[in-house]
């Protein structure tokens, strides 16, 4: 006799899917289209206010973990599954040190601590209250991690870690945080710090992603090509494949992969498909 199947509730559901590895983008040519004309139509908000936003997304970012603690973000559990470089590296005897930029308050750090015994994290974020978060952390103090605040694109990651020391960055939804005027010396920063053949390994948002199209659907946001500002004043870019590689190739990596990654979301309460878009890529320091 065939057993009951259990029915699991929306919000289940929608984690168990969260937790499957995402697809190649294959959003349709005419929901592109779409998108590309909302966004197309948007014009940025005025200079000063793109100068205030910009000036002050530290700030801002550091107020967003004040005000949500560790609440508003799940353990990355999927960074390892689409990222097998953390498990392939972390070999009895030998001791793996990895970096995490844009550490948030550790929903990655943890698990993969606790997963790879052989493995050393550092960790920054530029908002200080983020950092103190992960320094309260009950597994932070076994000695494992080292946490520092630290805006990549101006503080020397060099004055905590060994140039040429690290095997392994992750950089997963924080360039986006960045203006684009400052993306290089982020990536140049993190690069200091990485042996030759390390591997860098990138998730963000994407063009013509939901988000995207949802914030030029409502003027106000834009502060410039593909950057917009959210109502708590952090930033959100979004980058095209082209954009990221060049960036990185120009500073000294090639890139492995690179590709748009998609998730279709069901709204049900207003009966919508939303189409997510990401870039996911990894970089070898040459």
């Amino acid at each position: 006799m065939a057993e009951p199947q259990v029915e699991i509730s929306p919000i289940e559901a929608r984690q168990e899917k969260l937790l499957q590895p995402l697809e190649p983008s294959v959003i349709p040519p005419e929901k592109l289209e779409y998108a590309r004309q909302i966004i197309d139509k948007d014009v940025s908000i005025k200079p000063f206010w793109v100068n205030k936003y910009k000036n002050e997304a530290a700030k801002n970012w550091n107020r967003f973990y004040q005000r949500n603690e560790t609440r508003f973000y799940k353990d990355r559990h999927w960074i390892e599954r689409e990222f097998t470089v953390f498990k392939e590296n972390s070999n009895e005897g030998e001791q793996m040190k990895c970096l995490e930029v844009g550490c948030g308050v550790g929903n990655f750090i943890f698990p993969v601590l606790e997963r790879n015994p052989h493995l050393f994290m550092y960790a920054c974020d530029f908002a200080p209250h983020a950092i103190e978060l992960v320094k309260k952390h009950d597994d932070y103090a076994q000695g494992r991690c080292e946490a520092f605040v630290c805006d990549l694109t101006k503080d020397p990651l060099t004055d905590t870690i060994a140039a040429g020391s690290l095997d392994v960055v992750s950089s997963i939804f924080v360039l986006s945080a960045i203006p684009a005027e400052k993306l290089e010396a982020a990536v140049r920063n993190i690069k200091e710090v990485m042996k030759s053949g390390g591997m860098l390994c990138f998730r963000d948002y994407a063009v013509y992603d939901a988000a995207q199209v949802k914030f030029s659907s409502n003027p106000g946001h834009k502060l410039d090509t593909n950057l917009y500002v959210r109502q708590d004043g952090t930033l959100s870019h979004f980058f095209s494949k082209e954009q990221i590689q060049e960036l990185f190739e120009k500073e000294g990596f090639t890139t492995v992969e690179c590709e748009y990654v998609h998730r279709e979301t069901i709204n049900r309460a207003m009966d919508i498909s939303i189409d997510r878009r990401f870039l996911q890529a990894k970089f070898v320091k040459l």
